[in-house]
């Protein structure tokens, strides 16, 4: 492992390269990359740096978020499938028929998204802004696209002053999470607090003691706990890794079978052609909220 490591570095000194891990990898990709973040914050460090390469271990949206900060910088992305579910729920075409059924209604858009959508779209937002960003718009009424929960969320927190019509995306990782898991964590650790990510179903989001981006989530972290007493104070993290398309399947023990199998069947309806993004995420998004209502 010591020698791969040497080998890396060596080449990206070589290359002039600088290597983006985003906080999703594991550990030992952390080790190797001279950046660890969300994919803006890497984005934005790439590109004042005077490397000739961002290598980028992430999805194929971050790789393309950096090439539109960098355009004089050569941007590789190491797994050209890496992909991620929620971005592709939606594409241009699928963007401009949700604005002709809203007309003149501002588009918002989530940095987890395909550069093509994202220029279709009025102006782009983080986890971290998306609230501030619809608010300084000061209109009656936004869309926002793809992630629907961190919509409603944004649409909670400004309480009846925005309209927020959201397109019915989603990440399937965020959304296995259940009221019942928060309340279990509780009893099982009845001094921590449950941290969770606007991406989540508003059912565990309304629940949570604090709700946020992932580097707010950190500097939640951060600043109410001292890390050295650990031991005695329990965090429950709601933060979870994106799910691959082909690792979908181990996730069937955390949702009932209907969810779950509405997705798989999806999926491959959608690697079939049979279906597209769009239907995928309202069929799976109905067998959820029929889950909850059980």
């Amino acid at each position: 492992m010591n020698t791969l490591v040497e080998k890396i570095k060596t080449l990206k000194e070589e290359k002039n390269a600088v290597i983006l891990a985003h906080c999703y990898q594991n550990i030992e990709v952390d080790e190797v990359a001279d950046f660890v973040g969300d994919s803006l914050y890497l984005s934005q460090k790439a590109k004042d740096t005077d490397a000739d390469i961002i290598v980028f271990a992430g999805v194929s949206f971050m790789a393309e978020t950096a090439k539109l900060l960098s355009p004089d910088k050569k941007v590789l992305l190491p797994r050209l499938e890496a992909g991620c579910f929620m971005a592709d729920m939606i594409n241009a075409e699928q963007l401009r028929e949700f604005k002709l059924l809203h007309p003149n209604v501002p588009a918002v858009c989530y940095v987890n998204s395909t550069a093509s959508v994202k220029a279709e779209c009025d102006v782009c937002c983080t986890s971290s802004n998306a609230l501030k960003v619809v608010q300084n718009l000061n209109v009656p009424e936004v869309l926002f696209l793809p992630d629907t929960y961190l919509g409603k969320w944004v649409e909670s927190k400004l309480e009846g002053m925005v309209k927020v019509t959201t397109y019915n995306g989603f990440c399937p990782t965020h959304l296995r999470l259940r009221p019942e898991d928060v309340e279990k964590s509780r009893l099982e650790y009845p001094n921590s607090k449950i941290l969770a990510h606007p991406e989540c179903h508003q059912s565990v989001s309304s629940i949570a003691d604090y709700v946020g981006s992932k580097y707010g989530l950190g500097a939640f972290y951060t600043a109410k706990f001292d890390t050295s007493a650990l031991k005695d104070y329990d965090v429950a993290l709601y933060n979870f890794t994106y799910v691959d398309t082909t690792t979908v399947a181990i996730y069937d023990s955390f949702l009932g079978g209907d969810v779950w199998s509405t997705l798989n069947q999806g999926m491959q309806d959608l690697t079939a052609g049979k279906t597209d993004a769009a239907t995928l995420a309202k069929a799976t998004q109905a067998a959820y909220e029929a889950f909850l209502a059980q």
